[in-house]
């Protein structure tokens, strides 16, 4: 029955487009809701970001940074930069591209990005200088400025017209024009159910090659449509049959399905991968005791999620780095207690805090395979080493609306989330959105160790690699012990495509330029 209502539902969606049209329909991780994505983390903002805003800079497939809207050139003293933007940058409603509008876009984001924070008390002034420039003067050198405004994920810093970006960044927008390389279309979206974006005849991409978020964003279809299809077998089956054409997470369980069939392709696009963790809520208690929350990582076993996540060791692995097994800054300590499980240690850390009982509440997404399986083994775990635990069931873009309540768990706020970023991203302690711990400022879990935030002050005015690499070992501990972030190992996802497609971008994010669809 499900079947027939999603292919019945999917039915209607395709039939809204315009005849002639070359459309590609994508099967997303869930439904979008949260269309802010200066006030979101979540990915499916961030990927619907990527559709219809553009940013100053990009990051190429080497991690190096690459001019995207904007190139730039800095001072001898390497304090001030001045931004250039390039010719022929337009918003969606024909309006040109200034640079007071960059400003104000960059000002909005920094209020609430845990980059942006740290980078705007070592910023002097920034200021438009010209009809295409304006400067940024810094208090003292630092790496963070290209490095915040090129960010991949999450919250990158997406350029919106001034009138927008205007916005208190605790205020969703309402209004979603961007220069980039697809338009929203306003009219036909259906909020958690479908998106739809056509391609922007005004857009004049680069004239590189497109590598990441890099080089020649050029759009060779008239529109994408993401339809939300909570159902994995009704997707599948929708693939199978053509009615959609690409699927962006593909359940592990269900690979068998698609493999090894000449009109499909499964691939992992994101040949990083990704890492999943959980946050702590530590303004309520239990877990604003660190011993509590010394006991949950304990009892948590990394193997049980990601076997019940993953199943197929061909795509998973443990790993206690909070900054990635495989990148520069992983670092291995705590692995001894964060990747087994031990109930008894656990159960001692309970015993010596005075646990007295409080219930733990669970969010648990229900429609999204990639975070289904975490809460159910965590809660699982937790009960088995005394706590009491209350899973709260509801789909993803809910629990994205729910992250940052700050209420008591009595009053619908949480305990405990999970979710994963891209390791991509994950691999210092700016672009890793889970370390920063400045309290209330911070991301969801609210963390308030004052050492973190002092070393990663010290990181961005670092320019030595041996001195950086001292430094994020000693994040990875303090990270591990006060329970800021609790991994859960690292894991790749696949996705599946019609053969119809070609050009489809191997890329941490889910981009939709360069793509192309054959007839046949």
């Amino acid at each position: 029955m499900r079947a027939l209502c999603g292919a019945a539902a999917l039915t209607g969606t395709l039939l809204a487009a315009p005849a002639h049209a070359i459309t590609v329909t994508a099967v997303m991780q869930s439904g979008l809701r949260v269309m802010d994505p200066i006030l979101s983390t979540a990915f499916m903002t961030r990927d619907h970001g990527y559709m219809i805003y553009d940013t100053l800079l990009g990051v190429d497939a080497n991690f190096k940074i690459q001019p995207q809207m904007a190139s730039w050139q800095v001072s001898d003293d390497a304090k001030t930069y001045t931004f250039t933007l390039r010719d022929g940058l337009k918003w969606h409603d024909g309006a040109p591209v200034k640079p007071e509008d960059c400003v104000a876009s960059i000002q909005r984001w920094a209020q609430v990005d845990s980059t942006g924070q740290v980078l705007m008390p070592m910023v002097e002034h920034i200021k438009v200088t010209g009809d295409h420039t304006f400067e940024v003067q810094l208090k003292e050198p630092t790496t963070l400025l290209l490095e915040g405004l090129s960010k991949l994920s999450s919250r990158p810093a997406f350029m919106m017209p001034k009138r927008i970006a205007a916005t208190p960044a605790s205020t969703p927008i309402t209004e979603y024009i961007g220069s980039g390389p697809f338009k929203f279309v306003a009219s036909e979206f259906k909020p958690g159910l479908k998106v739809v974006y056509e391609k922007n005849t005004d857009y004049l991409p680069r004239s590189e090659p497109a590598s990441w978020t890099a080089g020649g964003k050029v759009v060779k279809v008239d529109r994408v449509e993401w339809v939300s299809m909570p159902d994995q077998m009704t997707a599948l089956n929708a693939l199978q049959n053509s009615e959609v054409d690409f699927i962006q997470q593909v359940p592990f369980d269900l690979l068998p399905i698609v493999e090894n069939r000449d009109d499909l392709k499964v691939q992992v696009l994101d040949k990083l991968g990704a890492w999943t963790y959980y946050r702590f809520n530590h303004l309520y208690p239990p877990f604003d005791n660190k011993l509590v929350r010394q006991a949950a990582i304990a009892a948590v076993g990394q193997e049980y999620v990601l076997k019940a996540l993953v199943g197929n060791p061909q795509y998973y692995k443990t790993c206690a780095a909070v900054m990635g097994c495989g990148n520069p800054y992983g670092d291995s300590y705590g692995a001894d207690w964060v990747i087994p499980s031990n109930i008894e240690k656990a159960q001692a850390l309970l015993k010596e805090a005075k646990y007295d009982g409080t219930p733990v509440v669970i969010l648990q997404p229900t429609d999204i395979a990639m975070l289904a399986a975490q809460p159910i083994v965590i809660g699982a775990a937790l009960r088995k080493a005394g706590f009491k635990v209350d899973m709260k069931t509801m789909d993803w873009q809910t629990v994205v609306t729910q992250q940052g309540n700050q209420k008591p768990p009595a009053e619908g706020g949480w305990n405990i989330f999970s979710t994963y970023s891209i390791l991509a991203t994950s691999g210092d302690p700016f672009g890793n959105t889970t370390l920063a711990a400045a309290g209330r400022k911070s991301w969801a879990g609210w963390p308030d160790v004052p050492e973190i935030e002092a070393l990663r002050l010290k990181f961005a005015r670092s320019t030595d690699p041996a001195e950086r690499k001292q430094i994020t070992a000693q994040i990875q501990k303090l990270a591990i012990d006060e329970g800021v972030v609790a991994p859960l190992g690292q894991f790749s996802i696949p996705a599946a495509y019609s053969t119809k497609l070609s050009g489809v971008m191997e890329s941490p994010v889910t981009v939709f330029w360069n793509i192309q669809k054959s007839a046949k």
